[in-house]
């Protein structure tokens, strides 16, 4: 569904990701792992097109998007949820949710995204910027859900989140990817969280993938080991 071959990101001459390749299959979701620094957020802004590629090629279910714009990438079946959610604050929780909505003719929120976020739905006429942080969640990826996307990328998804928070997001992420039949790519930190979403395990550290695992198989002590200061 997604391939990434040789990607290369830098930031004028420092380069951050290094010649990194994958594969995320159709309803797979992968999670990738590793500390601050390691450069899980720039490979995720270089994906969905908010920074550019250095080298290297991407191709979403057959279609090369390597040259392609941020909101061509989306069009093609590509949805973000950027780290710190980024949400419009001076806007109700339902304006926020039309914005994934602007290029579709019919402009009114599906029943789905309210019968899955029911908080959502009591708050609605409320501005994004009062909402707390795990109802903000939900909102940024509601915002990326109605898009309809192949792929949902979401960049620190459980950041400032307490453990009970967590743990349903991990639970409407797998309703909804079951439901929808998305596949995920997660940059997470929190190993919890990822042994309920992920099928599969990349290790980012300093820009390259240093490990790899199946969740059956996967080495936590392993990778304990590389999320550690």
């Amino acid at each position: 569904m997604l391939t990434a071959e040789g990607l290369n990101v830098a930031y004028g001459e420092s380069q951050v990701v290094r010649d990194v390749s994958f594969e995320l299959r159709a309803g797979e979701t992968i999670a990738v792992m590793g500390r601050n620094g390691m450069g899980k957020t720039t490979l995720f802004k270089a994906l969905i097109g908010l920074l550019p590629l250095r080298d290297g090629r991407l191709v979403l279910d057959g279609r090369d998007v390597t040259r392609a714009r941020s909101y061509e990438r989306v069009a093609a079946g590509l949805a973000y949820v950027p780290q710190g959610r980024l949400l419009f604050p001076q806007l109700t929780v339902e304006e926020n949710i039309l914005v994934g909505l602007e290029t579709v003719r019919d402009r009114t929120v599906p029943r789905y995204i309210y019968d899955t976020f029911p908080v959502l739905w009591d708050m609605r006429w409320r501005l994004a910027g009062n909402l707390s942080g795990g109802q903000q969640q939900q909102l940024a990826i509601a915002r990326a859900v109605v898009t309809r996307p192949k792929v949902l990328l979401l960049d620190e998804p459980t950041e400032g989140l307490q453990p009970s928070i967590i743990k349903e997001l991990a639970r409407t992420l797998n309703v909804l990817k079951s439901s929808h039949g998305f596949a995920m790519l997660v940059s997470e930190q929190v190993l919890s969280f990822a042994m309920e979403v992920a099928d599969r395990f990349l290790i980012l550290d300093k820009g390259e993938f240093a490990y790899e695992g199946l969740r059956a198989h996967v080495d936590t002590a392993r990778i304990h080991a590389y999320l550690t200061v």
